[in-house]
């Protein structure tokens, strides 16, 4: 069956969510900055659409000028190997921390940071 799916090309292979921002300037600056990203691309003159990653995971970042989807109202779940390492590392970094790591009955312990339009990264790993 797995080589059936290595040949298939209708398999998602794999994806980037996309948070739209007021400023993609300022947002590509906090995503480096704050929450350790790369930024991956800028596309436009000026910039309307950007891409970030860390590690496996990217986000594409989306003017609000250009979407009627608001600003603001994403939020993406992010599995790490140590919540409580990361949140000081994006603590120090000077990240908004919204909720410090907790572990929840659902099997996860996890914080929640908000870029700067307010869309919502929730960084956990399972316990």
């Amino acid at each position: 069956m797995a080589a059936h799916h290595e040949k298939d090309s209708t398999r998602p292979a794999d994806c980037a969510a996309i948070f739209v921002v007021r400023d993609i300037a300022a947002s590509l600056a906090y995503f480096r900055d704050a929450l350790g990203f790369e930024i991956a691309f800028t596309w436009g003159e000026p910039t309307y659409y950007a891409g970030v990653c860390r590690g496996e995971v990217s986000i594409h970042l989306q003017a609000a000028s250009q979407t009627p989807r608001p600003a603001g109202a994403s939020s993406l779940s992010i599995f790490v190997g140590s919540a409580d390492d990361l949140h000081r590392e994006l603590v120090a970094r000077g990240a908004r921390v919204l909720k410090p790591p907790a572990s929840y009955p659902y099997g996860m312990r996890d914080f929640d940071v908000a870029d700067l339009d307010g869309n919502t990264l929730i960084f956990g790993n399972p316990e």
